[in-house]
């Protein structure tokens, strides 16, 4: 009876230890589930301003079901368009702080953060959309990201908005010195810089009084693209239309980096991925509106002058102190986009 006795004591130990191992790890393994850690499921929030039926809208909710789609499961991406959480004005702060996961802005309102995005307001150094791609995915593109990222930002995915042309309803604009005496709306410091280079006086005013203010001769013209030009009916009030190329807007999908830098690689990849497909359709989509926009304000009666490539560097010299002024500002760091920039051409 003794000997069964310990037989049955020891086997009681045994079990005891095998069910607190049990235990054990069984409490390592809901631990590690709750963590959240790198390869878990991910659940991201992604804002915009710009109202649902805009192109980028589109593209920016492709981009979140194709994400959905590709990691089956593990990637939740969760749309906000519209300014549902966050205006262009308050949302960078809002990534940067890590109050939302991402957001899709403008480089433009980035500037305040990243001064050195703009770049892309510098007139005549992207001069077509072949350039601004091998420059977007190459060494600007590189040199922006590692800004963005000093900033607590990740630039996950580039988004062209198209490029900047004249408008106005005084004379064709057909060389730099065309230009003198006009009074032309700008949208910024940059822009207004190019249009006093170019010997015309720059006038702020919003985009919404544009209209009315060449209908009544208080400016004679604007600078923006070619879609914006058409949506607001410029062609009603200016007769003229010299396309210029010579800035560009981009707008991009940034990513606050302690979640970046939280997500495994296969999150980032499939993130990576299905941003770069989205990025491709975007720039065909962008450069098709562009052209289409300019045929249709051809079609409402604008005269359509298109800066032929061989004397853009004509207007790189009328318009070189707006270069020297934006590598002065910026330094080493402005001088090396600037020649990026030049690299792509």
């Amino acid at each position: 009876m003794v000997r069964l006795s310990k037989v049955f004591r020891m086997a009681l130990i045994g079990m005891l230890v095998a069910a607190m191992a049990l235990a054990a790890g069984c409490g390592a393994s809901k631990s590690a589930s709750q963590s959240g850690g790198a390869g878990g499921k991910v659940e991201l929030k992604l804002a915009y301003h710009l109202p649902v039926d805009h192109h980028l809208s589109k593209s920016i909710e492709r981009f979140a079901k194709r994400v959905n789609e590709k990691s089956n499961g593990q990637i939740t991406v969760t749309t906000y368009p519209a300014g549902q959480l966050y205006t262009d004005k308050s949302m960078n702060d809002a990534i940067m702080s890590g109050g939302l996961d991402m957001g899709l802005n403008s480089t433009a309102m980035w500037t305040t953060v990243v001064p050195v995005l703009n770049v892309l307001d510098v007139p005549f150094l992207l001069p077509n959309y072949d350039s601004v791609a091998k420059a977007i995915d190459g060494g600007l593109g590189k040199t922006l990201g590692e800004e963005m990222e000093k900033k607590g930002v990740y630039p996950l995915m580039w988004a062209d908005y198209g490029y900047v042309q004249f408008a106005n309803n005084a004379r064709p604009l057909q060389k730099p010195e065309d230009f003198k005496g006009l009074q032309l709306r700008g949208y910024g410091q940059i822009p207004a810089e190019t249009i006093k280079a170019l010997g015309a006086s720059p006038v702020t005013m919003g985009s919404g009084e544009v209209y009315m203010a060449i209908q009544r001769g208080t400016i004679d013209g604007q600078t923006s693209g070619t879609t914006a030009m058409y949506s607001r009916k410029i062609y009603e009030v200016a007769k003229y239309l010299t396309m210029t190329n010579h800035a560009f807007c981009e707008f991009v999908v940034a990513v606050n980096k302690a979640k970046w830098d939280s997500l495994s690689a296969d999150q980032k990849k499939i993130l990576t991925d299905a941003a770069n497909e989205t990025r491709d359709e975007i720039r065909k989509e962008t450069k098709a509106a562009d052209l289409e926009s300019m045929e249709a304000l051809k079609k409402q009666g604008m005269e359509v002058y298109e800066i032929p490539q061989s004397e853009i560097p004509m207007w790189q010299e009328a318009t070189k102190q707006v270069r020297d002024d934006f590598i002065k500002a910026n330094g080493e760091i402005g001088k090396k986009v600037v020649q990026e920039c030049l690299k792509a051409n």
